[in-house]
């Protein structure tokens, strides 16, 4: 999960989150904004997390972002991976998205920095494609807020651990200012027997203890996130910096795993710094 709503909370802010990121008290609601029509964001981010899920050890990763609207199509980035949006709804209230997401799951497929877990090996990396569907609901606490609920269900289609995640999430967006806005996000990610068992069996004749892993709640998580828009107007686009920092608790086997309980931990940090622009 460590890279998951990174990945989400930089692009959110990178975008300036269309149309969201104004002034609370002084901007009027019919001013033109970049996000009336066709646009995108792109970005950069580095981010420093566990090497692994679990992992105590900690590595820093690029993490590239797309974001926007191209006709009837919004763009929403996920980690390694992007979900495409084909509902369109661009009604006054709650706002309804559906689509399909896919990513590249590299969960110790590289940066495996315990010797003790390099010793059985690297993983494979996995492609991941399901549905995502969610909700948001603009106004909840002033007129440019707004809270939005989504879920990913992902299936392995690479033939690496062969299961399924499923990712569901919540978000609460604010401005602070014209130039300000945060965004706190709560999430899981809950796995099947064939995804626990890849990445947290460990197998007989090693240094560690054997462990058959199962399905259930991987772990939970929270993140705040700030976007710094460099001109001082998040509504126009432009350079925005990203500030993150999130924590994750593994849970289940994903917790009781050796790879966690005796070589890694099952607090997870993360932090991460941005800078994108939008047109």
């Amino acid at each position: 999960m460590k890279s998951i709503v990174a990945a989400s909370g930089l692009a959110l802010l990178l975008s300036g989150a269309p149309a969201l990121a104004q002034d609370v008290e002084s901007l009027p609601t019919d001013e033109e904004t970049v996000f009336d029509d066709n646009w995108v964001s792109i970005g950069l981010g580095a981010i420093y997390s566990p090497s692994y899920n679990g992992s105590d050890d900690y590595v820093f990763s690029p993490v590239p972002i797309v974001q926007g609207q191209l006709g009837t199509v919004g763009i929403s980035p996920r980690p390694a991976g992007v979900a495409l949006d084909f509902v369109n709804d661009d009604s006054e209230g709650a706002t309804i998205s559906g689509g399909i997401s896919a990513r590249l799951n590299r969960n110790r497929a590289v940066q495996i920095e315990d010797p003790v877990v390099l010793t059985y090996g690297e993983l494979d990396t996995a492609f991941e494609v399901g549905p995502t569907i969610g909700i948001s609901f603009p106004g909840v606490l002033n007129q440019f807020d707004s809270l939005s609920v989504n879920v990913d269900a992902l299936w392995d289609v690479a033939g690496a651990h062969d299961g399924v995640i499923v990712s569901p999430s919540v978000t609460y967006f604010t401005p602070l200012s014209r130039g300000v806005a945060i965004s706190l996000s709560v999430g899981g990610d809950y796995v099947d027997d064939d995804y626990a068992d890849y990445y947290y069996s460990v197998p007989a004749g090693g240094p560690l203890a054997p462990f058959r892993a199962d399905g259930g709640w991987e772990s939970v998580g929270v993140n705040l996130l700030t976007g710094i828009d460099l001109d001082g107007d998040l509504a126009n686009g432009g350079l925005a910096l990203i500030v993150l920092g999130g924590y994750s608790r593994m849970l289940g086997d994903a917790k009781r795993t050796p790879f966690t309980s005796v070589r890694g931990d099952a607090d997870q940090w993360l932090g991460a710094l941005g800078i994108g622009y939008t047109f």
